[in-house]
């Protein structure tokens, strides 16, 4: 810094020559008065907006780091819960990356609190400040991002309703390139050839140089491509409607499917029109959300080319400030009585408040449109330990650990409905005591009520449960239990039962046995099988 002890600069404005070459020099606003150089303070911004203007950023910053804790409960419930809880695509996964990124411009700032001047005339740039560096190109890179993430959703929409293509693992490849190649070359671009710098607010956006050709024409372009895509998307959506209030063909009346479900063609007027609208009822928060991004990225395009025009147009016209710059000399710095000559050389404060705040909630309407409640309940059911999605089959025998050890026999039941698996109600008290399986191929003399007397051919079964099972005659049965004949005698003929078939009564068919004397068996692990 050079030492001067007489300038020529009438207050507020400060002499060029008492400062050095540091920081973003075209950021500075000076003007020639006789043999000196004087310069506007920096930043800008405090002279040319009442101070309510810092209120307003400050306030679009915390909009943003809400925004972010949005983005980051999404990004999280898509990797961490299953998709049945949030239906998660990777068109849904990337734009919301890219939202996040955009967040990250405006959270950066108000982390650090960076110093947004170099020195008392020059605004800091990438170069001498990495925190600028840093929330700018986060800034670009969600820009691009968002751009282009919404633009292939609306590309993808559009192929699957107005041409009936299925969009693929190709489209998701070619997606990934393009919706990540493209903002990352956009973002060296604009850092390499234009720069970032403190130029409006706190956060760092891009320098004037070049920014036309290596970021808002680009943009703009891709923007004017998904709106032409979404509008013709629309027409076709009105089309097909209207299609369909002319057609009375007696053919369609009951069919919500074409004649030839391979053959999109032979489709009438009222069965496309309800594949459109099952369609529409499906992608319309996506249709939203593309509509929302593409309407913020262009506000704040348009917005901020008109300011940085504006700026430049102040360095080479002396003229167009020249009422501004008188008054703040006559008022030696007092900038209230100044603020309306300022505003036709800036962006009308309310404006610049709509488009911070309208970028920063980009991730509130994400979680609004993309999340769902099913994600709450998720995270609910993962801390508690449960998950009530999950209609698991577990036995009854599991409820019963007291009374089964080695038993085998159970039903399979619903966990949540206690119902079995064909919907049949349990009993509220399962035993394995309960009634042994008759086989019809069996003598009634099998019957027995203890489990632990022996049989006519001297095997004996064994009493697994000490105690003797009582007997239930079943709904259907024609016969009634016997004793044993005593012994030495001969035992009794056997009595004949009618016959049915298993087919009316729903039963479980005869069982025919495989090895010999099997039939002679009870097998004590099943005596309780229903």
């Amino acid at each position: 810094m050079a030492n001067h002890t007489v300038s020529s600069c009438p207050t507020p404005f400060l002499s060029a020559a008492d400062y050095s070459n540091g920081g973003y020099l075209d950021g500075r606003l000076c003007k020639q008065v006789g043999l000196d150089v004087c310069c506007l303070p920096c930043p800008m911004t405090d002279w040319a907006y009442p101070d309510s203007f810092n209120t307003v950023g400050l306030a679009a910053e915390w909009v943003a780091v809400l925004s972010t804790v949005c983005t980051g409960f999404l990004l999280l419930s898509w990797a961490v819960l299953p998709v049945d809880k949030t239906y998660r695509h990777y068109l849904s996964i990337c734009l919301t990356t890219a939202v996040l990124f955009m967040n990250l411009g405006f959270v950066i700032p108000l982390a650090a609190k960076p110093e947004q001047c170099f020195d008392s005339i020059t605004p800091n740039s990438m170069d001498t400040s990495p925190v600028c560096a840093a929330s700018g190109a986060f800034l670009i890179l969600g820009g691009w991002g968002g751009v282009l993430w919404v633009f292939l959703r609306a590309l993808s929409l559009h192929l699957q309703i107005c041409w009936q293509v299925v969009v693929g693992r190709n489209f998701m490849w070619f997606s990934q390139a393009a919706g990540w190649g493209i903002p990352v070359i956009g973002v060296v671009l604009a850092l390499l050839l234009s720069g970032v710098s403190f130029r409006f607010g706190a956060t760092c956006h891009i320098n004037h140089k070049s920014s036309l050709a290596d970021l808002w024409v680009p943009l703009l372009v891709f923007a004017g491509l998904t709106i032409i895509i979404q509008f013709a998307t629309f027409g076709y959506c009105i089309k097909v409607y209207l299609a369909s209030l002319a057609d009375n063909s007696a053919s369609t009346e009951g069919s919500n499917l074409p004649s030839y479900t391979n053959s999109i063609r032979t489709m009438t007027p009222k069965q496309a029109y309800r594949r459109v609208r099952r369609v529409i009822q499906l992608q319309w928060r996506g249709i939203a959300i593309v509509l929302i991004i593409i309407t913020d990225v262009v506000f704040f395009s348009v917005v901020f080319v008109f300011q940085d025009n504006t700026s430049e147009a102040l360095k080479h016209d002396d003229t167009l400030a020249a009422d501004w710059i008188v008054c703040l000399a006559i008022n030696k710095g007092n900038k209230v009585p100044c603020l309306d000559l300022a505003k036709p050389l800036v962006v009308n404060q309310a404006t610049v408040g709509a488009v911070l705040l309208l970028l920063a909630m980009n991730g509130i309407w994400l979680v609004l449109l993309l999340g769902r409640w099913t994600m709450a309940t998720g995270w609910i059911d993962m801390f508690s330990g449960s998950d009530r999605s999950k209609r698991e089959f577990v036995s009854v025998d599991a409820r019963l650990d007291d009374f089964k050890k080695d038993t085998r026999s159970y039903e399979m039941l619903s966990r949540d409905s206690g119902k079995m698996m064909d919907d049949s109600v349990t009993p509220s008290v399962v035993t394995p005591i309960s009634p042994a399986y008759r086989s019809p191929l069996r003598s009634p003399s099998a019957n027995r009520e203890s489990t632990g007397s022996a049989n006519n051919d001297g095997r004996r079964t064994p009493d697994y449960f000490g105690q003797t099972v009582r007997y239930h005659a079943p709904a259907r049965s024609f016969s009634s239990p016997r004793p044993p004949p005593p012994s030495g005698q001969m035992s009794p003929q056997p009595v004949h039962t009618v016959t049915w078939d298993a087919r009316d009564t729903y039963a479980r068919p005869p069982r025919q046995a495989q090895y010999p004397d099997e039939d002679d068996y009870v097998n004590p692990l099943g005596m309780n099988r229903i």
